[in-house]
């Protein structure tokens, strides 16, 4: 069994690596009835003898194999105290120690070149040292997760020192980005430069990149309360058969049934992106009868080196009464995941060109289900020519919490080159006037030439995309074939 790090940095990361913990939990606590410290468990955690002052291991199948005490294989960064303090002090301080932490108190004051060019430099040394204390603890370390935002200052310039650190120290283990970038009404208005300047360290530094859309996500925090509230209005129960047989704590934004029993403001949004790694690494961590690694991930959705931003969606949101496993319910499942209003970035996948998408489900599904489906959607779906069939699937025999089963959809798809061109838009606009540059470049090690080289590198990048999507309506010439004589 293989075991992954989530390096989470900054308010964002450390938020959604809260509710991501908590829910963890939450699935090996439904799963594992005998308190056994086993293989899944062991893929996120540790179980450890915390009697003493240096916790010793326990590794899987030592002594009863009861589970001592579980501690999160994490690295918490944060160059303010706030929401690292906020977490060892909730219910989640058993699972962290403060070796795993690394704080500063004045923070990055939204700035990409602070976060970076001088805590990233500052911190260096003992985040590489907290990362391989953690990294030694493993037997088979396959990933790190990065957790963090794009738009302020920790989690764009801390978050991608350490993706460069982790690049240099760590170069054959996979390095996993979920990255969430920020609203066109965000608040930090310097959001753009931080955004455009991360994005030339993750294009070139991580084997895969998640891209989740800050406003995308309270859309789909929306959809889900808009049905609820359907629900609990008697009067208007008629005009939705969808809010009928919905249950209450159902949908992927629910923390019920976790250790924090008081839901804070984003947790909503923050469940969905933490259901969605537990969606991805259920096959690491449970067994099924097509289990997909994540190193096919990368290697079945990244053709060439830069397009490797993925495009993710998650089905269903919510869960409904009748627990029959009709096939139209299922089809649903699949056509929702497809869906514009199910992404989590702004974008409609249909409208655009397909290099390559998996579909990993969870729970009690037919293989002919997934074929059936596949061959239904394939008509309404444009891929690339040359990867017509390419189709990556994956099926784990453990469901989510409360449901039967679900479809998480990986998709390299060249709509994600329109939040691309949004960046580069608002980038622009203050980058002609030169407005806020010399609060960066007053920063030692910033040079005014990270600017425009971010900025080619991200004009590049959806340039790649653009001469893709080109090809969408394009058949290719099959040549002739040999005759002989």
């Amino acid at each position: 069994m293989t075991q992954s790090i989530v390096v989470q940095v900054g308010q964002c990361g450390n938020q959604i690596g809260s509710r991501f913990w908590d829910l963890a939990l939450r699935e090996h606590a439904s799963v594992n009835k005998r308190g056994v410290f086993d293989e899944p468990l062991s893929s996120f955690f540790r179980n450890v003898d915390s009697r003493y002052s240096e916790p010793i291991n326990i590794p899987v199948g030592s002594g009863d194999g009861k589970i001592k005490s579980l501690k999160a294989r994490a690295v918490l960064v944060d160059m303010e105290e706030g929401v690292v303090s906020e977490v060892l002090r909730g219910p989640m301080r058993d699972v962290f120690d403060s070796r795993q932490l690394i704080t500063d108190v004045s923070g990055s004051g939204n700035n990409w070149a602070v976060g970076n060019r001088f805590y990233g430099q500052k911190y260096r040394e003992e985040i590489v040292d907290v990362v391989r204390k953690q990294a030694e603890q493993c037997d088979c370390l396959q990933c790190f997760f990065l957790l963090h935002s794009m738009g302020g200052g920790t989690g764009s310039g801390v978050g991608t020192a350490i993706l460069d650190l982790l690049k240099e120290e760590y170069p054959d283990v996979y390095r996993f980005t979920v990255a969430v970038y920020p609203s066109a009404d965000d608040d930090v208005i310097t959001s753009p430069y931080n955004s455009v300047l991360a994005m030339h360290e993750l294009t070139e530094k991580a084997d895969c990149v998640l891209p989740i859309e800050n406003q995308a996500l309270v859309d789909l925090v929306m959809t889900i309360n808009k049905a609820a509230a359907l629900k609990s209005d008697r009067s208007k129960m008629t005009l939705s058969s969808l809010s009928r047989h919905m249950k209450s704590h159902s949908s992927v934004t629910s923390g019920h049934g976790g250790l924090s029993k008081e839901e804070k403001p984003f947790d909503a949004m923050n469940n969905i992106v933490a259901h969605l790694l537990l969606n991805m690494t259920s096959s690491a961590r449970f067994e099924g009868s097509l289990n997909v690694d994540l190193n096919e991930i990368t290697t079945n959705l990244v053709p060439f080196p830069h397009l490797h931003y993925i495009v993710s969606s998650l089905s269903p949101l919510y869960w409904l009464a009748d627990v029959k496993l009709a096939p139209r319910r299922i089809d649903q499942v699949f056509s929702d995941a497809f869906a514009r209003d199910h992404q989590v970035i702004r974008a409609d996948p249909k409208h655009s060109l397909y290099l390559a998408c998996a579909l990993l489900l969870r729970g009690n599904v037919a293989m002919s289900d997934i074929r059936r489906n596949i061959d239904r959607l394939r008509p309404s779906l444009k891929f690339i020519h040359w990867n017509q069939h390419g189709w990556k699937t994956g099926l784990c025999s453990v469901p989510p919490v409360g449901h039967l089963y679900s479809l998480l959809t990986l998709a390299n798809n060249t709509c994600v080159k329109n939040t691309f061109a949004d960046i580069r838009t608002a980038f622009t606009k203050l980058y002609r006037r030169k407005a806020h540059l010399h609060h960066y470049t007053q920063v030692d090690g910033m040079e005014l030439e990270h600017f425009q080289d971010s900025l080619e590198n991200l004009s590049s990048l959806i340039c790649e995309y653009e001469a893709l999507d080109s090809q969408r309506d394009k058949c290719p010439e099959i040549p002739p074939r040999l005759c002989v004589a």
